[in-house]
C-alpha cells in the first residue's frame, strides 16, 4: 500500500507518482534484461520473478511475526470489537438534522486497531495467529501465479499440477479468508478483556466477529480457473492422441506406396 500525507495536494500525488514511476522502473528493467537475453516469455519472466520476491518478503515476515509473539511484551491488535468510540467531545459536530450550516454529523465508530502492552503470551500467539492468517491470505495470489508461469514457461501450462494448485488454492483461500476474519476479531476482544476489568466500561460484554464474502467469492473463481485448466488438460491430451494417430497413418501410407 503507497500512503503519503501532506499539507497541501499536489505533493502527495507528486509522492504517489514518484513511487508509481520506481515500481515502473523495476518493472522496465525485468523486462529489458528479457529482451537482452532473447527471451520470448517476458511477461511470465517478470511475473514469476515479481511473485518470487513477493514470497520472499512475505516468508521473512512470517518469521518476524513468529519471533515478534516471543520476543516483546506487547500486541498488535486489527478486528472489529464490541466497543464503541465516540468522537472527542472537543470536535465541533451536531446531531443528524439539527444544524442549519454546514458541519460534522455527530458519530464515532468501533475500536479495531490497537495495542496492547505487557500482554500475556496466550493473547501474543492469538495476534501473530491472526496476523499469519491474513498475511498467507495475502500471498495465496503470489503462490498461483508463480505456479502458473513456472510451468507454462516449461511447456506444461494445462499440468496436473496446476490444476491441483488451483484446487487446493481455492480450498485454503477460503479456509484462510474465514480464519483471518475470525482471528482478528477474537484476538482485538480478547485483548480488550485482558487488558480492562469486567466492571469497566470498556469492557467489551460480546465477541462481535465478522466473516466477509470475498474469501468465498475468490475460493469460487479459483474453483471455476482450476475447471477450466482441466478442460485444457483433456484438449491437450486430445490432441496429442490425434496427432499420434495422424503420424502413425502417415507412416502406415508411406508403407503401403
Amino acid at each position: 500500500m503507497l500512503s503519503f500525507g501532506s499539507d497541501e495536494l499536489w505533493p502527495s500525488l507528486l509522492n504517489i507518482a514518484i513511487a508509481l514511476a520506481v515500481i515502473a522502473l523495476l518493472v522496465c528493467l525485468l523486462v529489458w534484461n528479457g529482451r537482452r537475453r532473447g527471451s520470448r516469455t517476458i511477461a511470465l519472466d517478470a511475473a514469476l520473478t515479481l511473485s518470487g520476491w513477493w514470497i520472499l518478503l512475505s516468508a521473512v515476515s512470517a518469521v518476524i511475526f513468529i519471533v515478534k509473539a516471543f520476543a516483546v511484551d506487547w500486541a498488535e491488535l486489527h478486528g472489529e470489537t464490541h466497543v464503541y468510540v465516540a468522537w472527542p467531545a472537543d470536535l465541533p459536530c451536531a446531531e443528524f438534522g439539527d444544524s442549519g450550516t454546514t458541519m460534522l454529523t455527530c458519530s464515532g465508530e468501533s475500536l479495531s486497531a490497537f495495542t496492547v502492552g505487557n500482554a500475556s503470551l496466550g493473547l501474543r500467539l492469538l495476534a501473530a495467529a491472526a496476523q499469519l492468517s491474513s498475511l498467507a491470505l495475502t500471498t495465496m495470489p503470489a503462490v498461483i501465479v508463480a505456479v502458473i508461469c513456472f510451468y507454462t514457461l516449461r511447456g506444461r501450462a494445462f499440468s496436473r499440477t496446476v490444476t491441483r494448485t488451483l484446487a487446493s488454492a481455492a480450498v485454503a483461500v477460503l479456509l484462510l479468508g474465514v480464519a483471518a476474519d475470525l482471528l482478528s476479531g477474537i484476538a482485538a476482544t480478547a485483548g480488550l478483556r485482558e487488558a480492562f476489568s469486567p466492571g469497566s466500561p470498556w469492557y467489551p460484554s460480546a465477541y462481535q466477529l465478522t466473516v466477509t464474502p470475498l474469501p468465498f467469492a475468490a475460493a469460487l473463481g479459483l474453483a471455476a480457473l482450476a475447471a477450466v485448466f482441466r478442460q485444457g488438460m483433456r484438449l491437450q491430451r486430445e490432441q496429442e492422441r490425434l496427432q499420434q494417430e495422424t503420424e502413425r497413418l502417415q507412416k502406415d501410407t508411406e508403407g503401403l506406396v
